[in-house]
């Protein structure tokens, strides 16, 4: 196919319905992941993984193609007539085509069919809280990967290719900073609240609160934050997950314990974050591959604002006290506000990062990132993992998980490869309270919204200056653009010793 004698029009043309179809492939696979995820008999997993690598081949033979090549080429000479949306969707695909060509086509196809099975193991291992039926699984992803690092190439450490791929931008020796200014605060923090005498009541929590009554809280709940039912859903799953189909349909799962219902209303917040910002891309940006996140950090920023800033505040349920107790009335008739409060803001050391409190939350991530450092720095082996898993937690938190379950079994995302997603969640909470601070200039009275139950200024404050722009922003660009500065972890630090020592009454 020769471009050169075609017209410069009809060929934006045919480039943007070829980027089309390469998104209509990622909505079919999106499809198809979810539904693995939410239920998917056991004996279909194995001819659904095959699925899966036939369309992900697909997609990948098409980003990789001498027409998509022709394209990028023809189209890069035009950048000053194409407007911004199209000159984006061309880098876009530059930096799959340039990421991606360096892998053979047959390695891309048997990673990915790789992924899928992994995943099942994945979910038996952690039923039966024995890492030894998902250590082979992991041993290939880990290899794979380190092979396509390879390919890749690298500066400074291999892991930085891998964080570049979930925050561009953001290396081994940012982390490493800001990190470490992190943990200087928190650890102090956490031996002071250790040893106050003034600790939250705690066992209302703990008492039964029915599946179905949750169930019916969190559908009430997403639909007051401005979660749009008409253009996403709530589901169950082993390890809760949002997933954007397209903008008109980004659903949300969550995982339900009858015996502490935190788990579920908090984590069915934090995926209401991720949706929310999906269904609010703008709808000219749908089937240009710019209609999502434009990283992981900025996407869990959105979700650890609705989680934390907003479903963790007192204010938030000073409105919401009220609907929790008709939903469990023989729970929480007897706690007051304050209390009910102070008990969901209880620090201790915990085993679970998805059930972490806000202040011990950075550590697990911590302990996460130094393993995956390790594990392409050739220091660490997958066979180890579950014993130095072992030793960080008892270093960094004080606690030595029971089994497998509890410890290095408990998130999904190695089983995928997902290696440098991990630090995207503590980027994400630095991202959320320098955004919050800023958003304060704009909406001084926050805490009056949320007293109110009218989310609706706060909601259209992060359309306007996040969600909107999909991937037609980088990062660090739409930190500063909202926010006026860089990264700054101050604002993180600001906020965490002045809630926690206020939730226990420390000087």
């Amino acid at each position: 196919m020769n471009l050169n004698k075609k017209d410069n029009v009809l060929i934006e043309k045919e480039f943007k319905e070829y980027v089309k179809k390469i998104a209509a492939y990622k909505e079919a696979l999106a499809l198809i992941f979810w539904d693995l995820r939410t239920g998917a008999p056991k004996k279909g997993v194995e001819q659904r993984s095959e699925v899966i690598g036939v369309l992900s081949s697909e997609v990948f033979n098409m980003s990789t193609s001498k027409e998509m090549e022709s394209f990028i080429t023809e189209l890069a000479m035009e950048e000053a007539r194409l407007s911004e949306t199209t000159n984006k969707m061309v880098q876009e695909c530059k930096k799959e085509f340039d990421r991606n060509k360096k892998i053979p086509a047959n390695e891309f196809k048997e990673f990915v069919i790789l992924q899928s099975r992994s995943e099942s193991a994945w979910e038996e291992a952690r039923e039966k809280a024995d890492f030894s039926l998902f250590q082979p699984y992991l041993e290939q992803i880990v290899a794979y990967t380190r092979k396509f690092v390879e390919y890749w190439g690298y500066e400074g450490q291999k892991y930085n290719t891998l964080l570049d791929m979930y925050e561009p931008g953001v290396t081994v020796d940012i982390l490493d900073k800001v990190f470490g200014e992190l943990r200087a605060s928190i650890v102090p923090l956490v031996k002071q609240i250790a040893a106050s005498e003034d600790q939250p009541e705690t066992a209302f929590l703990y008492k039964k609160f029915p599946k179905e009554k949750q169930h019916q809280l969190n559908l009430a709940v997403l639909e007051q934050l401005g979660y749009d039912f008409k253009a996403g859903r709530l589901d169950e799953t082993v390890h809760p997950f949002a997933t954007g189909i397209n903008r008109g349909d980004v659903r949300v799962t969550t995982r339900y314990d009858e015996n502490d219902f935190r788990g579920a209303i908090f984590g069915t917040i934090h995926e209401c974050g991720h949706a929310i910002y999906e269904q609010n891309i703008a709808e000219e940006l749908t089937g240009t591959l710019l209609d999502e996140g434009t990283s992981m950090g900025i996407h869990e920023s959105q979700s650890l604002f609705f989680e934390n800033f907003i479903g963790r505040n007192y204010s938030f349920w000073k409105n919401k006290f009220p609907l929790l107790k008709e939903f469990a009335p023989e729970q929480f008739n007897d706690v007051t506000l304050d209390d009910f409060y102070r008990g969901i803001n209880e620090s201790k050391a915990s085993f679970i990062r998805i059930e972490a409190d806000e202040l011990t939350y950075p550590l697990h991530i911590m302990i996460r990132y130094e393993l995956e450092k390790a594990l392409f720095n050739g220091e660490l082996e997958v066979k180890d993992l579950p014993k130095v898993w072992n030793e960080k937690y008892k270093e960094y938190l004080g606690v030595v998980p029971e089994n497998d379950a509890m410890g290095v079994l408990q998130d999904v995302h190695w089983s995928d490869g997902s290696f440098g997603y991990f630090p995207s969640y503590a980027l994400g909470y630095m991202y959320a309270a320098q955004i919050k601070q800023s958003m304060l200039k704009d909406l001084p009275h926050f805490d009056d919204l949320l007293e109110s139950g009218n989310i609706d200024p706060i909601s259209k404050w992060l359309n306007e200056k996040i969600h909107k722009f999909g991937k037609t922003k980088k990062p660090l660009e739409i930190l500063e653009e909202t926010t006026g500065e860089g990264l700054n972890v101050q604002y993180l630090i600001d906020y965490l010793e002045s809630k926690y020592k206020d939730v226990y009454k420390i000087q």
